[in-house]
């Protein structure tokens, strides 16, 4: 009698939509989610921002990411997800680079933690959620389901079809329990909805490794190996450097900033991913924007010519950075980079 009313109980949770113990709600997620996940800004020597990624705390002090997010990079800084405050990162902990994980130590204090689930234990058709700053957009929560659980020579990654854009890797990828279950990494930008993440049971391993924390330039060392990742979402061209391009840029009334992107080369490119960053009148960074040209669709600048783009800029930026932009004692200055971009190959337009 007693089994029968429990399962009575089961199906009755089951019909009426109430989640089960373990389970949470996606809001649930993404509140827990959002107190623990970064945007990281890395920097070159010169204290240049060279690119942005995504992070998330599995130990106090303790981020893990991904490590094409920091390699090569000289210095940079954390930034939970809608928070001012900025935290520097000391150096790296562990890292691993055949599975293109990293596990950064920095300054900071309070951060909640994210729990590691099992991955072996996850099933194709289960809900996920990924959670990062795509194209710097803070705090960007998305739900998909695993697709697959695919083998890459001795190593797993999992499938989804929660999506993952450029400055997304490294940041969480949760089940309903709220666990982290994978790192996303990459995603393939010839197809749909094929999105990666490293299976948590490898950050798992890593953490057991954490040591004192090595100077960020250390990376710089490996960064001429493939990563077994490498054949997922990695740039079509490697090598060229944000000079191939010229970005002259000026404020409107409307708080848009406006730039062109210019092609140098023999053949035309797409997908042009940028870095924008907004200093005060005393040179400090007060704000960093990202953005893609050509991202959605298959616009192109031909080769030899330029396009135009525009970025709209919040109220409180550019009264900080840009007002009397024509007088260069009392305004900011506003800088450019060059992340990456594509090359259109024949036949594919």
């Amino acid at each position: 009698m007693v089994i029968k009313q429990r399962l009575m109980a089961f199906w009755f949770f089951l019909m009426c939509g109430i989640p089960l113990a373990d389970a949470q709600t996606a809001q649930q997620i993404a509140k827990s989610a959002f107190d623990s996940t970064v945007l990281l800004i890395m920097e070159d020597a010169n204290g240049q921002p060279v690119g942005l990624g995504s992070g998330f705390f599995v130990k106090p002090q303790q981020i893990a990411t991904n490590l094409h997010v920091v390699e090569g990079s000289a210095s940079g800084y954390a930034k939970l997800v809608g928070q001012k405050t900025k935290y520097e990162i000391v150096g790296v902990s562990a890292i691993d680079q055949k599975r293109d994980l990293a596990i950064l130590n920095v300054a900071a204090l309070g951060a909640q933690v994210l729990p590691l689930g099992d991955s072996d234990t996850v099933l194709v058709g289960e809900t996920v959620y990924a959670v990062g700053n795509p194209h710097g957009l803070e705090g960007t929560f998305s739900q998909g389901i695993v697709s697959g659980v695919r083998t890459v020579g001795t190593d797993k990654l999992i499938q989804l079809t929660a999506p993952i854009s450029p400055g997304s890797s490294g940041g969480p990828v949760l089940n309903d329990s709220g666990n982290v279950i994978g790192v996303s990494v990459a995603t393939f930008r010839k197809g749909q909805n094929l999105n990666f993440a490293i299976p948590s049971n490898y950050l798992t391993e890593l953490i057991s490794k954490i040591s004192t924390a090595s100077p960020l330039s250390q990376t710089q060392q490996g960064k001429s190996r493939r990563s077994i990742l490498s054949n997922y979402g990695g740039r079509s061209v490697e090598g060229v450097t944000a000079g191939k391009f010229k970005y002259p840029a000026y404020i409107d009334s409307k708080n848009t900033v406006r730039f062109s992107l210019q092609n140098h080369l023999r053949k035309d490119v797409t997908k042009v991913e940028y870095l924008i960053i907004f200093y005060d009148e005393i040179g400090d960074p007060i704000d960093t924007l990202s953005g893609t040209y050509g991202y959605y669709g298959l616009s192109t600048i031909l080769a030899g010519l330029a396009k135009r783009d525009r970025f709209d800029v919040s109220s409180d930026v550019w009264s900080m950075c840009c007002y009397g932009i024509d007088d260069p004692i009392t305004a900011g200055r506003i800088e450019f980079r060059i992340l990456g971009f594509e090359i259109v190959e024949e036949g594919s337009k």
